[in-house]
């Protein structure tokens, strides 16, 4: 009984989905960079496209601090997953702290998204999630969905 309760409890992702998440914090990663080396003063206010950003970002995190669920249940390597599966949870709710502390200011200057943008909490998930995507590769095959430009490749 137990089992089954703790398994109701796990988020029902699809590879799909994981991989518009991790798509979503890319496209922001680029963004925020390119935001950052506009020499934006704090005083220039929050623009609607960076306010975007940020929520789409916000939103991707969230989604990610639920982990990976049942998607690698019943894997060989799904025990594997498991300790890789609790850093990026941690890694996306520090992640997501910082973005809500930015979408909170009045005006986002371009040195407080590159100091974001060079934290160790950034880096650490994206650094996880490019491992956690290597290893769906590995481990879904043709499962997992790889995007347009590879497909068209094999």
């Amino acid at each position: 009984m137990g089992h089954r309760q703790s398994r109701a409890l796990l988020p029902d992702v699809t590879p799909k989905e994981w991989k518009d998440h991790i798509d979503i914090v890319e496209e922001s990663y680029e963004y925020f960079f390119a935001y950052a080396a506009q020499g934006i003063d704090r005083n220039s206010g929050i623009s609607g496209e960076l306010r975007e950003y940020l929520s789409r970002t916000r939103e991707a995190l969230g989604a990610l601090e639920e982990g990976l669920g049942e998607m690698v249940e019943g894997l060989d390597s799904g025990s594997a997953f498991g300790p890789m599966n609790e850093v990026m949870k941690r890694d996306a709710r520090d992640a997501k702290a910082m973005v809500s502390l930015v979408m909170a200011q009045t005006g986002v200057s371009s040195q407080l998204m590159d100091n974001f943008n060079i934290s160790t909490r950034w880096r650490a998930l994206l650094t996880d999630l490019f491992v956690i995507d290597e290893a769906l590769k590995s481990t879904l095959g043709e499962a997992y969905p790889y995007p347009q430009e590879e497909k068209e490749l094999n």
